[in-house]
C-alpha cells in the first residue's frame, strides 16, 4: 500500500491535497521508526487510513488515521499538528493515543466492561473509535512475530471488549474479520478444524450456492426486478459460535448464505415473496429488520429456505444504501453526498440518529444498554452495582434489584422476596445507585408479581417476567380447557373414556392441527376452540357454528365496491383497522401515501389533523358484504362458550373470543351492518353473567 494508492480512492481533488499533506508530515516524523514484525511504522498508518477509507468516513478521520502515531511513536508535536491540521483532528489523535494506553487488568468480565466503559468515555467524538478499530485490525493481521501468550491475550481483549463496539457501531465487516482473527489466535486447531471441513466441502457448497443463485435470478428476471446477487459460505467465527451452542455441523441453517441487492424498499418485499413462493420458508426464521431496525441502524430482511439438495439457505434481502450501513455501520452515515459536494454531518445528528434507532427498535439483547455507547452523555446513565462476592453488574440508570435479579439468573428472579443493598433492607422497586451492592433474598415459594412489569427497566426483566405468567397461564388454560370438555361431555351424557380414545384424540389433532391431549384442553381453555366443536369433531358431526376460531381476517361477498367516493366506485378504499367502521357507521375518507383512502368512523381519534387529506365518503346501499367488529365485555371464563351460542345467528359470525384481562374479553364478530352489531351488544348486556358490553 502507498500513498498514490489510497489517493486513486479519493474523488475531491481538495481533500487529495490536505491527505497528502498529512502523509508527508507522517513521513517526515515516522522515518526510520519499525514495527516489531520489522514493518516500516508509515505502512501501518497507510495500511490503517486504507481500512477507513473502505468505511466511507469523513476527510478528518483519514487524516486522522495517517497521523495517529506520530505523537506516540514519532516526534510530532501538539502545536504542530493543530496549526497545520486544526484542533479537531489534534483532539483524535489526542483521545487515540489515550486509549491506546488503556488494556484488561485480568481476564474477568468486570475487567472487560470497565475497560469498555472507559474506552467509551475517553472518545468524545465517535471516529477515535473507528481508527481504534482500524488500528487493531491491522495490528491483529501482522501479530505472527509475537508469543502465543501475547497474541491470546490481545485476541482476548479484542473480543471482549472492541468486538462489542463495533456490534454496537454497526461495523459488521471489521466485527466479522476481528472475530475469524481472535478464534485463529485463541483456538488456532479449532479454527483450523473448521476451515478444513469447509474446505472440503467447498466444491459442493459452491456448486448448491451457484445453483441458488441462478434459480432466484431467473425468478427476478421474470418479474422485472433489478438486483445484484451473492453467494457466500458463512464465517469461521459464526460457525463456531453455534457449534458452542449446541449446533451439530449438519444443523447449522445458514452456513449456505445469499445476498440478494435492490434499489428500493418496497423491492425487498417483493422479493422475499418470490422466494418463498417457490422454495419452502424454515419456521420462525423470517426476521423484518426493515420494518423494525436495530439499535445500530442495520436494515435487512433474513429468511432462511429450504432449496436445491435439501440444504437450507439463509438470503438477506437489502438495498444498496442498507449493504453500507450493514458492512460499514454509522461510519458510512458520517458523511454523504449532497448536490454533487461532500458534506460532513454535525456530531449532534449522529448521535440523534442513533438515539432514535436505538429508541424504535424492539430487538431486545441482554446488554441494549451499549447502543448508547456514542454519546458520553447516554453513558452516564449507565450504573454499576455489584454482588455480594464483587462480581460487577452493568444495569441501565433507574434499575431496581428486580432487574439485577433477573441479570444474575432466570431462578433467582423468579424466586425473589426481597433485597438487601448496602446491608439495609429496601423495597423491591428501589432504584439502585452506581456501587450498590446487591444481595437478593428468595424464598422456594416465591414468584414473580404482574405488577413488576410496570417497575422493572430492562428488557431482559421483563420478557422473563411474561414468560412465567405465560407458562403459568398456559397450565391455568389446559386446566380450564380440561374442565369445560368434561362438563359439556356430562352434560350430553358422554363416555369420557370413550371420546378420548387414542384414535379420537388423534382425529382431532390431525383434524385441527394439534399436537397432544394437552394442546386439544389448551385451544378449549384459550377459546380457540369450544368444547362443543371439539366434541363434534369426534362424533363427525362438526358445523361452522359451533366453531370458535381466533381470526382477524374478513371474508367479504361481494363487497369490491361497498364505499362510495362522490358516487363514484372505481377507487381504491380500505377499512381502517383502527376503528374498524360498518355499513350503517358515520363515516370519511382520508387519503394515504400509498394505500388509496382509509375509511374511518368519524369518531375516530386518527382522522384529527388530517383534515386536509378529508375527501366524501359513503356506503354503497346495492352492495351486500360483511365486516369485522369486537366488542369488549366482562363474564366468568366457563361461561364463555355459552355466550358464543347464544349469539351465532345465521347473519352474526363468531370470528373469535380473547382474553385481554382476567374476566375482560374481546369478541370479534362479522356482522352485515351497524344495527346487527348494535342488536349484539344489547342481546350481551341481557345474558345475565355477563357484566357490560361496548363496541371497542
Amino acid at each position: 500500500m502507498t500513498i498514490d494508492d489510497l489517493l486513486l480512492k479519493i474523488n475531491n481533488p481538495d481533500d487529495i491535497v490536505v491527505i497528502k499533506k498529512a502523509y508527508e508530515y507522517a513521513q517526515e516524523h515516522l522515518k526510520d521508526k519499525k514495527r516489531a514484525n520489522g514493518d516500516k511504522q508509515i505502512d501501518h498508518a497507510l495500511a490503517v487510513t486504507d481500512i477507513l477509507i473502505g468505511l466511507n468516513v469523513d476527510t478528518t478521520t483519514i487524516v486522522s488515521g495517517l497521523l495517529h502515531d506520530v505523537i506516540d511513536i514519532g516526534d510530532g508535536k501538539e502545536s504542530e499538528i493543530e496549526n497545520l491540521f486544526g484542533e479537531e483532528v489534534l483532539n483524535i489523535i489526542t483521545s487515540v493515543s489515550k486509549i491506546n494506553k488503556l488494556e484488561m487488568v485480568d481476564d474477568s468480565d468486570s475487567s472487560a466492561l470497565y475497560l469498555r466503559k472507559v474506552m467509551v468515555g475517553l472518545c468524545d467524538d465517535v471516529r477515535v473509535l473507528f481508527i481504534k478499530l482500524a488500528d487493531r485490525l491491522h495490528n491483529m493481521k501482522t501479530m505472527e512475530c509475537f508469543t502465543k501468550e501475547h497474541q491470546k491475550k490481545v485476541a482476548s481483549e479484542t473480543l471482549r471488549v472492541l468486538v462489542p463496539i463495533a456490534h454496537r457501531l454497526g461495523m459488521y465487516s471489521i466485527k466479522g474479520e476481528l472475530e475469524n482473527l481472535c478464534l485463529y489466535y485463541q483456538k488456532p486447531e479449532v479454527y483450523n478444524d473448521i476451515l478444513e471441513k469447509l474446505n472440503n466441502t467447498t466444491i459442493e457448497l459452491d456448486g448448491y450456492l451457484k445453483e441458488m443463485k441462478e434459480s432466484i435470478s431467473s425468478i427476478l428476471k421474470e418479474n422485472g426486478i433489478k438486483f445484484e446477487i451473492k453467494g457466500r459460505v458463512k464465517s469461521v467465527f459464526s460457525i463456531y459460535n453455534k457449534l458452542q451452542n449446541g449446533k451439530k455441523w449438519e444443523d447449522i441453517y445458514d452456513i449456505l448464505a445469499l445476498r440478494v441487492f435492490v434499489e428500493k424498499e418496497s423491492e425487498c418485499y417483493a422479493v422475499v415473496g418470490l422466494i418463498h413462493s417457490k422454495y419452502r420458508p424454515v419456521p420462525n426464521r423470517f426476521k423484518d429488520y426493515i420494518a423494525i431496525p436495530k439499535e445500530n441502524m442495520y436494515q435487512s430482511l433474513h429468511t432462511t429456505v429450504i432449496g436445491p439438495g435439501g440444504k437450507n439457505y439463509e438470503v438477506q434481502i437489502r438495498t444498496y444504501e442498507m449493504d453500507e450501513i450493514a458492512e460499514k455501520g454509522i461510519a458510512s452515515h458520517w458523511s454523504y453526498k449532497e448536490k454533487g459536494t461532500k458534506r460532513v454531518q454535525s456530531m449532534m445528528e449522529q448521535k440523534l440518529e442513533l438515539y432514535r434507532s436505538m429508541i424504535e427498535s424492539n430487538e431486545q439483547s441482554e446488554d441494549k444498554e451499549f447502543t448508547s455507547l456514542i454519546d458520553n452523555n447516554i453513558l452516564s446513565d449507565l450504573i454499576y452495582v455489584f454482588t455480594p462476592k464483587g462480581d460487577v453488574v452493568e444495569l441501565p440508570q433507574g434499575s431496581t434489584p428486580i432487574d439485577f435479579a433477573y441479570r444474575i439468573h432466570t431462578a433467582v428472579g423468579d424466586k425473589m422476596v426481597g433485597a438487601i443493598v448496602n446491608e439495609q433492607m429496601i423495597p423491591i422497586n428501589s432504584a439502585l445507585h452506581d456501587g450498590d451492592v446487591v444481595k437478593i433474598m428468595t424464598s422456594p415459594n416465591g414468584k414473580p408479581n404482574k405488577d413488576w412489569l410496570s417497575i422493572v427497566k430492562t428488557p431482559q426483566a421483563k420478557d422473563k417476567i411474561k414468560s412465567y405468567f405465560s407458562k403459568k397461564d398456559r397450565e391455568g388454560y389446559i386446566e380450564r380447557g380440561k374442565s369445560l370438555f368434561e362438563k359439556e361431555v356430562r352434560k350430553r351424557k358422554l363416555s369420557i373414556n370413550e371420546l378420548l380414545s387414542e384414535e379420537n384424540i388423534n382425529k382431532v389433532c390431525s383434524s385441527v392441527k394439534l399436537k397432544d391431549l394437552d394442546e386439544i384442553y389448551l385451544s378449549i381453555g384459550s377459546f380457540r376452540y369450544t368444547a362443543n366443536y371439539i366434541i363434534s369433531v369426534i362424533l363427525g358431526t362438526n358445523t361452522e357454528d359451533s366453531m370458535v376460531v381466533k381470526s382477524r381476517v374478513v371474508k367479504r361477498n361481494n363487497n369490491d365496491f361497498d364505499i362510495l367516493i362522490d358516487g363514484e366506485k372505481s377507487i381504491q378504499t380500505h377499512i381502517a383497522k383502527c376503528c374498524l367502521p360498518v355499513k350503517g357507521d358515520n363515516i370519511k375518507g382520508i387519503i394515504t401515501k400509498n394505500d388509496g383512502i382509509a375509511v374511518h368512523r368519524d369518531t375516530c381519534p386518527n382522522i384529527k389533523g388530517y383534515e386536509d387529506r378529508e375527501v366524501n365518503v359513503s356506503w354503497n346501499d346495492a352492495c351486500e358484504g360483511s365486516y369485522s367488529s369486537y366488542i369488549i365485555f366482562n363474564a366468568a371464563p366457563e361461561k364463555i362458550d355459552e355466550i358464543t351460542l347464544a349469539l351465532t345467528t345465521e347473519s352474526v359470525k363468531i370470528l373469535g373470543v380473547s382474553e385481554k384481562t382476567s374476566g375482560t374479553f374481546e369478541l370479534n364478530v362479522s356482522v352485515a351492518n351497524k344495527e346487527e352489531l348494535d342488536k349484539i351488544v344489547t342481546n350481551l348486556t341481557k345474558l345475565r353473567y355477563v357484566k357490560g358490553a361496548r363496541r371497542k
